[in-house]
């Protein structure tokens, strides 16, 4: 069974999630105070939804805590659409956010979006000069020195060094990485290549491009 945890400070909202993702069959544990969550219970999870703004630890400082322990998709939750919050958030290892108030069927499509798309299976490996990627691991290796990526980032750079050449808009990676059906929040790709390139570059490289206008390229 899928296992979810929930973590933000309104128990109303918490609730109104536990009740529509169960009846996806998924199992919710709902949590109002992150220092209250088991460390040792992380791992379970498959996917974590993350308030940013809360009393205790904010959603950033606590997802930066406990990222090197999670293998899992963490998707912030928000009514706060500064930039600054986003790129925040990005840089401490979240995967997606869902802007608040949210409905019923956004919150399912993007849960399963990201919970499809760990199901996938992946295999053998793809070798771009110095760059390679371990297709069964979700690895990348520059210059056989292994680079730290949140699933994400990986992802976005799976999908562009496969169709090297081929330029992408934010909204055609979005969709082809999360498989969401409407408009997601596609400014969160602009972040995630942000990163990306950041980890390429300190080690030498600079394969993604942007097309000015289009969007983005594996050269």
């Amino acid at each position: 069974m899928v296992k979810i945890l929930a973590i933000d400070d309104e128990m109303d909202l918490l609730v109104l999630i536990k009740n529509i993702l169960t009846q996806k069959l998924y199992h919710v544990d709902i949590f109002q105070n992150p220092t209250e969550v088991p460390i040792s219970k992380l791992s379970e999870y498959d996917l974590i939804l993350l308030d940013i703004m809360m009393p205790k630890i904010d959603g950033i400082s606590y997802c930066k805590s406990i990222r090197d322990r999670v293998d899992c998709p963490i998707l912030f939750l928000t009514a706060k659409s500064l930039e600054s919050d986003i790129v925040s958030g990005f840089s401490t290892g979240a995967d997606d956010y869902i802007l608040k108030p949210f409905g019923v069927n956004e919150l399912i499509a993007r849960v399963d979006a990201h919970l499809r798309r760990e199901n996938r299976e992946r295999h053998l490996s793809l070798n771009l000069g110095e760059i390679r990627f371990d297709l069964s691991a979700n690895i990348i290796y520059v210059n056989d020195k292994k680079i730290s990526f949140t699933k994400s980032e990986y992802r976005i750079c799976e999908l562009l060094a496969r169709r090297r050449g081929q330029v992408f808009s934010r909204e055609q990676i979005y969709e082809m990485i999360f498989g969401y059906d409407g408009i997601g929040n596609s400014s969160a790709i602009s972040e995630h290549i942000k990163n990306i390139r950041a980890k390429l570059q300190k080690e030498g490289v600079s394969p993604v491009v942007t097309v000015w206008g289009i969007g983005y390229k594996w050269e």
